[in-house]
């Protein structure tokens, strides 16, 4: 019994001196990189999926998830999004202004004649957290109706396309 005593021992102390410390990156060490995400004739969802992907950060090896690690991401021809099924005539977004009876409700086909980006930020949107740092992730993304966009400067990469 005794030798069993001191074998317990010996494997606790080596289990106390292992370093198990997880490394997280500090605010100078997240790199942020501009992606380009093309929409055009891409199913809603999957855009949506791979953009707050990009947003969240969840593609680096860095990735942690109460930090913002994520890069900023510009999608185009977002007017040219493909809904499958129904979904045209069907889907409606609802929005309320605050006040009694404030409620409107707009199918998809008029959302895309009138404003057509807000289809993709909302599906974007929707995909992040609903906290402090998912508004802070949201503000990396801009949404563009066809494929012109401002942000030539900052060369953005472009993503491999979603099928």
């Amino acid at each position: 019994m005794v030798g069993f005593a001191t074998l317990v021992f010996v494997r606790v102390k080596e289990r106390l001196s292992l370093s198990m410390n997880t490394e997280f990156p500090s605010q100078k060490e997240i790199r942020r990189a501009w992606q380009l995400v093309d929409a055009d004739s891409q199913a809603l969802g999957r855009v949506a999926s791979r953009a707050a992907t990009l947003l969240m950060g969840k593609h680096k090896p860095t990735y942690t998830p109460f930090l913002d690690t994520g890069d900023h991401v510009v999608v185009i021809n977002a007017g040219k999004v493909r809904l499958t099924g129904r979904k045209e005539e069907q889907k409606v977004y609802r929005r309320h202004s605050g006040y009694p009876g404030g409620l409107v409700e707009v199918r998809a086909k008029r959302l895309r004649a009138t404003r057509p980006t807000q289809m993709v930020y909302d599906a974007i949107a929707g995909m992040l957290p609903k906290t402090k740092l998912g508004k802070k992730m949201l503000r990396k993304l801009r949404v563009y109706a066809t494929d012109k966009h401002p942000h030539q400067a900052q060369q953005p990469v472009p993503t491999p396309a979603v099928n």
